[in-house]
């Protein structure tokens, strides 16, 4: 369900710049993104800090896509949020006990330290490298191929990571519960 209320102004963006143009659809996407963070706000009683992140830097760089009527800022937008995660990744490493991928995901998985610092620097490398793909992106191709990219190239490329994260951690998990049997 999550995932699904994550994707959801994405989707509603890519939809009506189909229909429409690139301004219609940035003005959809900080309608869209503000009803998110809201909404979630109201369901789950606090604000998802990806969603007021994502929300902030949509109003600035959607606002002035609107107001200069220069689509470059909307284009920018994943590139500066994927920066941002990865910085925060980073950065978590030094604050706490725990990075962030593991005070996410140590509830359901137990795995060893060396194995959380592995994924976060992954998740951070990853989130940086999307950041550069897209500004290729946006500066080798029109923005119909940026709209097309930003909706399946940076989704699938996320899912291919999310799978072959899995697969590494599997292995960790299979260790992890045969010394719990002897």
């Amino acid at each position: 369900m999550k995932m699904l209320i994550d994707f959801l102004p994405v989707a509603l963006f890519f939809i009506v710049y189909k229909m429409e143009d690139i301004y219609m659809a940035t003005a959809v996407l900080i309608i869209a993104s503000a009803v998110q963070t809201v909404g979630v706000r109201l369901w789950k009683g606090k604000f998802e800090q990806s969603h007021v992140i994502t929300l902030v830097l949509v109003a600035v760089f959607g606002g002035l896509t609107l107001f200069l009527h220069d689509e470059m800022f909307i284009k920018w937008k994943p590139s500066i949020i994927n920066w941002l995660f990865a910085v925060v990744l980073l950065g978590s490493m030094w604050i706490g006990k725990q990075n962030i991928i593991q005070r996410m995901m140590g509830g359901q998985v137990s795995l060893p330290q060396h194995v959380w610092t592995k994924l976060n620097v992954a998740w951070a490398v990853f989130f940086t490298f999307l950041g550069f793909l897209n500004l290729y992106v946006v500066y080798n191709y029109d923005t119909d191929t940026w709209v097309n990219f930003k909706m399946f190239g940076l989704m699938g490329l996320t899912v291919v990571f999310i799978i072959g994260q899995s697969l590494y951690m599997a292995k960790y998990i299979e260790l992890d519960e045969s010394k719990s049997d002897t």
